[in-house]
């Protein structure tokens, strides 16, 4: 193991090397986790791997939650095997990554199956301690292949697919709450940097120097405010020493690839802690400055929209229930889109075609170039593009509208600006009810909404924005297009519908979709 080998070539670490801790081994009787919360799949995983003959044990965030009584979401198990090793023990299992190579055992099919995440237990790297190990004529190819670009000039982790014991991996783990071994067949916690004191203690503490682990890799600074969020509900707090560096280390941030950067950020959003999360960037001086598009959520977080949007996405989290990064992004950057369009109808471009430029520019000037950009953009402009069509409820536009694959994200967008009064409710629960009926109640919903346009006078009415959002630019109600494909028609013809008797809704359709 390479700490036994580099304690054998130097010695013993001189002053400020990391400090790997003591193993104590905390038994059923203190720690008191309840093994009934264990899932029995990351039991089984645990155990086949210790009949092999290696060392395995549930790991992280899940021993934390043991610990306070709860009952984890994921299971992931460390072990002394390497990821090849793994994979052949189990039946479905998948080596994954480069950067950090992890096996998935699968158990189950479909929506019902479940992952159980198996690592190998890994070295603590630094400058220092690569370069010696490296530096050696006795170092192995094998060793000199996995530390070959490990760590930076600056101390940054760049791979980290190097083997080492298990004090080490408890090292090079992020917070003591999260750096606990739990065997569930002896119901042992090992325990090295006092992880079980601080989660009693609810304290949220980064093992060793914190300067030092931001500079290894400046996406734990994000991570320091999920997992801050996360457990603030549960009254943890993140110790001084830990939050002190985040503000001066953000800088850091800069040499991430703006890939991960945007990963990191659905993470901060759809974990089920978005709301929280907005409040610790505040708290800890992150508001700005960590991802461009982070930025504007959290400036928007306190507009009535946005905040419905995470708090929805939050509760469906918490209900076990899918969430979507398309929908969410939508929902933030949709002042953008409403805006943009609301200008080019005031020049009097055509509707659609205004829309999708809107829609364009707003991609380019806030997502960028961004990995699954393609589906997440897709996904976003058909919520955006179906807005305006929900206000036709008359002829066959909405038995169409129905039957697309994302009419529920469409319409989940819909009913949140109806929470925040920025299209009529009533619009909202005819659409809810629509979506829900047999064909014959959908006919006499047609109609009804037919006879209730034929009833309404024709009034031109300014669009309305979400409340405390900007009017500016709001076109008048008749500039925009009926649903059902007359944007481009001649002015005869639409003029002609606008008659008594020929509405379709264009008004409202102003109101929702400009507004």
């Amino acid at each position: 193991m390479i700490k036994k080998f580099i304690t054998k070539l130097l010695g013993k670490p001189a002053s400020g090397k990391p400090d790997f801790g003591r193993r104590t081994e905390v038994p059923a009787s203190v720690h008191g986790i309840d093994p009934n919360l264990v899932d029995e799949r990351a039991v089984n995983v645990v155990r086949t791997l210790q009949q092999a003959g290696f060392e395995a044990y549930i790991v992280g965030g899940a021993v934390r939650d043991l610990l306070l009584g709860l009952r984890p979401k994921d299971f992931d198990v460390a072990t002394d095997a390497t990821p090849e090793e793994v994979k052949g023990l189990f039946r479905r299992a998948f080596i994954i990554g480069r950067r950090f190579r992890i096996v998935h055992v699968v158990y189950g099919r479909g929506r019902e199956h479940e992952v159980i995440e198996v690592s190998t237990f890994r070295a603590y790297l630094d400058n220092a301690a690569a370069e010696q190990v490296k530096g050696n004529e006795r170092t192995s190819k094998r060793q000199l292949e996995g530390m070959q670009h490990a760590v930076d000039s600056s101390g940054r982790v760049l791979r980290d697919n190097v083997w080492g014991p298990q004090d080490e991996d408890a090292t090079r783990r992020d917070f003591t709450v999260n750096a606990m071994y739990y065997d569930p067949q002896t119901q042992i916690v090992v325990d090295y940097h006092g992880g079980i004191q601080d989660a009693k203690k609810h304290t949220l503490r980064m093992i060793g120097d914190p300067v030092a682990r931001y500079r290894e890799d400046p996406v734990r600074i994000i991570r320091a405010v999920r997992f801050a969020a996360k457990l603030s509900q549960l009254g943890f707090k993140l110790e001084s020493k830990t939050a002190k560096p985040l503000v001066e280390a953000k800088a850091l941030l800069a040499d991430v690839p703006q890939s991960r950067l945007f990963d990191e950020m659905l993470k901060l959003l759809q974990t089920g802690h978005a709301l929280a999360s907005i409040a610790q960037l505040k708290h800890l001086g992150l508001a700005k400055g960590i991802y461009p598009l982070l930025d504007v959520v959290v400036e928007r977080a306190d507009s009535a929209f946005v905040k419905a949007a995470l708090a929805d996405t939050d509760r469906r989290v918490g209900e076990g229930k899918p969430v979507a990064p398309s929908f969410l992004l939508a929902c933030v950057l949709w002042a953008d889109v409403r805006d943009g369009w609301a200008q080019r109808l005031a020049r009097k471009d055509h509707p659609f075609p205004a829309l999708q430029e809107a829609i364009d520019e707003v991609f380019d000037a806030r997502i960028g170039d961004v990995s699954g950009r393609g589906k997440l953009a897709a996904d976003m402009r058909e919520i955006w593009m179906m807005q305006p069509r929900f206000e036709k409820r008359v002829g066959s536009t909405p038995f169409g509208m129905v039957e697309q694959p994302r009419f529920r994200a469409g319409f989940d967008f819909l009913r949140l600006r109806a929470d925040v009064q920025e299209v009529d409710v009533t619009l909202a629960d005819w659409w809810q009810e629509f979506s829900l009926a047999d064909d014959a109640t959908r006919e006499d919903l047609v109609q009804q909404a037919r006879a209730e346009q034929l009833a309404k006078p024709r009034v031109r009415r300014v669009p309305k924005p979400a409340t405390g959002e900007s009017r500016a630019a709001a076109p008048v109600a008749d500039t925009l297009p009926s649903s059902d494909g007359d944007a481009a028609a001649p002015k005869k013809r639409r003029r002609r519908r606008r008659k008594p008797g020929g509405g379709d809704g264009v008004g409202a359709a102003s109101e929702g979709a400009a507004g």
